[in-house]
């Protein structure tokens, strides 16, 4: 396994060493968990060489706070990669990521960036397409993998991907979830012991609107779940919304001829955790 945290190394390998082979890519931010690891596995199945990347993108962050938490694990992060069998990872610094200031392009995602975290997350997703974008003109993979728990930002990358006709295909992934159903993510590794016991709620109410789903109006299932939420004691439910798989505008009725998703943000403490499932 090759390790690069310089631009000019990273390429210069890649453009000597890889020409004319698949590349699967994986941006991450670290603190790798099982969840990542499945992304990296299949792209080891569908790809010549796999490139991970590990950066904790500032412009994505609206909370400071937030960003000065996240969980920075990069050692033991580079040995799991190892034992995995990961071909390159490309470990950047804030500088060579952003030369001219950690600033965010602007783009335009036809709506799909008001929605939901976008509500709550000011500039979040202008930051993930910013930091998306530069990666993937840096990697040129092949294929690059994202996973289904950040189910908005997937969209997204793939509207950035078609409007700047990048040549790329994306990916989606499986959500990964621990034993007691609560969906993986490096945030969890910050929750109390109570509160990650606690937190197998989030999942059993998923499951619940799901099986609910066409029983009920859209608006009593609503309004069970944030009951649900407001009465107990470690969360504080920032929104759940049932929304249709591609607008993500949320649906006050049932139509036979669209998909269905239910998501939800919520805090376990001073953690926000997200999910969503398919309905």
């Amino acid at each position: 396994m090759e390790v690069f945290d310089t631009l000019t190394k990273f390429q210069k390998v890649l453009n000597k060493n890889h020409t004319n082979r698949t590349i699967g890519c994986v941006p991450t931010m670290g603190a790798l968990h099982d969840g990542h690891l499945s992304l990296i596995k299949q792209a080891k199945n569908e790809n010549d060489i796999v490139v991970v990347s590990i950066f904790v993108n500032p412009t994505q962050f609206n909370n400071n706070s937030d960003l000065l938490n996240y969980p920075k694990t990069l050692e033991a992060d580079l040995a799991l990669l190892e034992q995995i069998g990961c071909d390159i990872v490309f470990t950047p610094s804030v500088l060579e990521m952003y030369p001219h200031g950690e600033v965010s392009e602007s783009f335009n995602f036809d709506g799909l960036e008001l929605e939901m975290e976008g509500k709550f997350r000011p500039g979040h997703f202008d930051g993930v397409g910013t930091i998306v974008k530069r990666l993937l003109e840096i990697v040129k993979p092949t294929n690059a993998y994202f996973g289904e728990k950040d189910y908005q930002q997937l969209l997204i990358i793939k509207k950035m991907v078609s409007e700047l006709k990048m040549p790329v295909n994306i990916v989606p992934c499986p959500i990964f979830r621990e034993a007691n159903g609560l969906a993986m993510s490096s945030r969890n590794e910050r929750l109390t012991a109570e509160n990650r016991d606690e937190a197998i709620l989030i999942y059993k109410c998923l499951l619940n609107v799901k099986s609910d789903f066409k029983k009920k109006t859209i608006k009593e299932l609503n309004y069970e779940v944030e009951a649900i939420f407001k009465n107990h004691p470690f969360f504080d439910i920032e929104y759940f919304v049932i929304a249709d798989t591609q607008s993500l505008k949320p649906a006050k009725s049932i139509k036979p001829n669209l998909e269905y998703r239910a998501f939800i943000a919520t805090y376990a403490g001073e953690v926000r955790l997200i999910d969503n499932i398919a309905l």
